[in-house]
């Protein structure tokens, strides 16, 4: 079973230590299996961090994906809902199939919905516009629909993550008697985060705190580290309060993902299944939400880079690890717990040794796409971009990464060695520096 959730940044969840967002079933799963603290995306948005794991390949693709490596040995493979890349919201609303490779599946299934057209209340935050109206709401390609958010009354069983958990508790049910690879791709808290009211109450925006700044944050980094979204260029920025009603659209679009999380595990505990299925819970990236003035993704940062990763597999402990991984370390993973062979086309690692003991390591570092590469190792996190411009931070004693160390004294040798240490993994991966 390998859940995924679009645009979830690790941090906003109670299992990673967020005290405000109500995460129970997520949080549940992390009880009953690993929670990795330190996994790692590869592609910083969407369409190239789900090729990337699809494929357990840095960049680019191969002859063999995780579902199709599934099937071809006589498994049965579904999709329901976003696993390769889709348009949020055009993809959604039409029902279409985005950039998926149907060689992966069994079969699969879209889950439609509404999206920012959903009756309610409809708040585009950058443009300070609140309405219940239905006309001229920013949707598909528009260039406000990032900030949209649309609270409503319901159920929630309109909308398209509430409808592929339903869908993936039937396909649970039908095929408990035969070997499935199952993948339910959540599509909250992507933009447009529309949930039903009842899971925006319990985040007032008047008493969200905003992320903590510092007087010219953006002084020490280079042009190629900027944010595309910034609220000094973007007009968030003059709406300090909506940037307040952005977290609490983002939290209430996680919870009711949660929610939807609950469900598919309780279908496979209500099908006897829960001890012989390995559950994978991840996400294809994390976001900005005001962390430095940034907004979104697709840049090097922390918030971007970071994604929660839970696996739990029947026989192994549960527990908590530091250990560097990767989301190209999924395939490999999943293959060694059915028993399958590791493609010779995998670049990623399985991380069976770290289920059996937290303490182990499988890498010395992760590896992430951006305008150039990003290097994350237990302590350090080196952003070298192409233009020969660099960030590097300490992340023991700045884990926000306020303070570029660079160019400041004495860390110089420091830069050389991780310097080093890119450019031997690129070459080990036949990538380019």
């Amino acid at each position: 079973m390998f859940i995924i959730s679009d645009d979830l940044k690790a941090s906003v969840l109670g299992c990673y230590g967020d005290p405000h967002c109500k995460t129970p079933h997520i949080d549940a799963l992390a009880r009953r299996g690993m929670l990795f603290r330190h996994a790692y995306c590869q592609g910083t948005w969407c369409a190239p961090s789900r090729e990337s794991f699809m494929h357990s390949r840095y960049e680019g693709k191969s002859d063999i994906n995780l579902g199709k490596h599934f099937r071809d040995n006589g498994w049965y493979s579904a999709r329901v809902g976003k696993i390769y890349h889709m348009r949020v919201p055009g993809d959604i609303i039409d029902g279409t199939d985005g950039l998926d490779v149907a060689s992966s599946w069994t079969e699969k299934f879209n889950s439609s919905g509404l999206e920012a057209h959903t009756p309610g209340d409809y708040a585009c935050l950058n443009q300070n516009i609140f309405t219940t109206s239905l006309e001229n709401r920013e949707s598909t390609k528009m260039k406000h629909r990032m900030f949209v958010t649309v609270q409503y009354d319901g159920d929630g069983s309109d909308q398209p993550d509430h409808k592929s958990a339903t869908k993936a508790c039937e396909l649970i049910a039908e095929h408990k008697d035969d070997p499935f690879f199952l993948a339910v791709g959540f599509v909250r808290p992507h933009y447009p985060m529309v949930a039903p009211r009842q899971y925006f109450a319990p985040y007032p925006w008047q008493q969200i705190e905003l992320p903590a700044t510092v007087d010219d944050d953006l002084a020490d980094i280079p042009k190629q580290g900027i944010a595309n979204t910034v609220s000094t260029t973007n007009a968030i920025g003059k709406y300090p309060d909506n940037q307040k009603r952005m977290w609490t659209g983002y939290y209430a679009s996680v919870a009711f993902m949660d929610r939807q999380v609950g469900r598919v595990v309780d279908a496979l505990d209500q099908a006897g299944l829960r001890d012989s299925t390995a559950i994978v819970f991840t996400s294809d990236h994390g976001y900005h939400l005001g962390e430095h003035g940034f907004w979104q993704k697709s840049n090097l940062h922390e918030e971007v880079l970071r994604v929660p990763l839970v696996i739990s597999a029947p026989g192994f402990k549960t527990g908590e690890t530091d250990s560097v991984v990767e989301l190209v370390d999924i395939f490999p993973t999943l293959s060694q717990l059915a028993g399958l062979p590791i493609p010779d086309s995998v670049q990623g690692k399985s991380l069976v040794p770290i289920l059996a003991d937290p303490r182990a390591k499988v890498k010395d570092a992760a590896l992430s796409f951006h305008k150039g590469h990003s290097l994350r190792t237990d302590r350090w996190h080196l952003m070298r971009y192409k233009d020969g411009s660099a960030e590097l931070y300490d992340m023991k004693s700045d884990p926000a990464e306020f303070t570029n160390l660079a160019g400041a004294p004495g860390y110089a040798a420091k830069l050389k060695q991780l310097d080093r240490q890119l450019d031997k993994t690129l070459e080990a991966n036949g990538l380019n520096k």
